[in-house]
């Protein structure tokens, strides 16, 4: 396998026993959401929650990256980390695929996904993972705590941070 192969995430997983999906209307057009969301680099930069996202490895707009995030809980906030593979896929159909391969979450898939909606951009990200390889309870921590607690928790929030700053700071990229 080449390195082109290694980043050719393919499509998402057919069936898998967690998923989450965030989505959000963005009033900016696909262009300007997509660039923002594509540039994870510049993540911290604009969302609190967001520790650190650095690339041990560049191919194109994507390769490895690493990322750490804080979940809040009250007034604590837990830190998370994860290393992902990552693909940007441009064209009519953008997308943005991530395939963690290091951290608890390791072997999920994620897509972000941009459509032109009324006014705007639906923005959506899908995960989807079968759980951690625990004996017995790898699933049920996936659906019942991973999935909703950490991963919708640090999706939403940063997919509603990336809306609040490309509406408040791309005025040229308005839909």
């Amino acid at each position: 396998m080449d390195a082109g192969d290694r980043f050719d995430l393919g499509p998402m997983p057919a069936r898998t026993r967690m998923r989450t999906l965030d989505q959000r209307h963005v009033r900016v057009s696909v262009a300007a959401m997509f660039e923002l969301a594509a540039d994870v680099e510049r993540w911290p930069t604009h969302l609190a929650h967001y520790r650190f996202v650095r690339f041990r490895e560049r191919s194109g707009r994507g390769g490895i990256v690493e990322m750490s995030a804080n979940r809040p809980f009250g007034p604590v906030q837990w830190p998370t980390w994860w290393v992902s593979l990552m693909q940007v896929i441009e064209g009519p159909a953008p997308r943005i695929r991530f395939r963690h391969i290091e951290g608890i979450t390791a072997r999920m898939d994620v897509e972000w996904r941009f459509r032109v909606a009324a006014g705007g951009t639906l923005v959506e990200i899908e995960h989807l993972w079968n759980g951690p390889a625990w004996p017995l309870v790898g699933a049920i921590a996936a659906v019942g705590v991973i999935g909703p607690l950490f991963v919708h928790g640090i999706a939403s929030r940063t997919l509603a941070g990336l809306a609040r700053v490309s509406e408040q700071s791309l005025p040229s990229g308005r839909a």
